[in-house]
């Protein structure tokens, strides 16, 4: 028997907003669309082309207001061949929340407050 990770899920409360942050921060696009005909909610997956693995972004139509995190001390990691030009690129966002120098890697946070480590690719 083997399993293989294929996707994470983040619920979001505006999904145009996390669909332009992800493109905009990740380079990330829409792979695939699930919309049932009551409209209730909309599943969009996320890929890189780089790898298979996708990011599950849910928009739930009767969710008012943010989602509870709770301690947030969960997180995805995206791994970057240019670790200075990423940094730049979401300094200019704004949206870099921590860093940690020593350890060479830094945390973004996306519209709902989901933190994303970005990691310099190993050599």
């Amino acid at each position: 028997m083997k399993f293989k990770m294929v996707h994470n899920n983040f619920n979001v409360a505006d999904l145009e907003k996390s669909l332009k942050f992800y493109a905009e921060a990740f380079d990330l696009h829409e792979v695939k669309r699930i919309t049932p005909a009551d409209g209730s909610f909309i599943i969009v997956y996320l890929g890189d082309d780089l790898s298979q693995h996708r990011l599950e972004l849910t928009w739930v139509k009767e969710m008012e207001g943010a989602y509870n995190l709770g301690d947030n001390e969960f997180h995805l990691a995206f791994e970057v061949d240019d670790f200075d030009s990423a940094r730049k690129r979401h300094e200019e966002m704004g949206c870099i929340c921590y860093e940690n120098p020593e350890m060479g890697i830094y945390f973004v946070t996306d519209p709902d407050g989901y933190w994303l480590e970005v990691i310099p690719e190993k050599r």
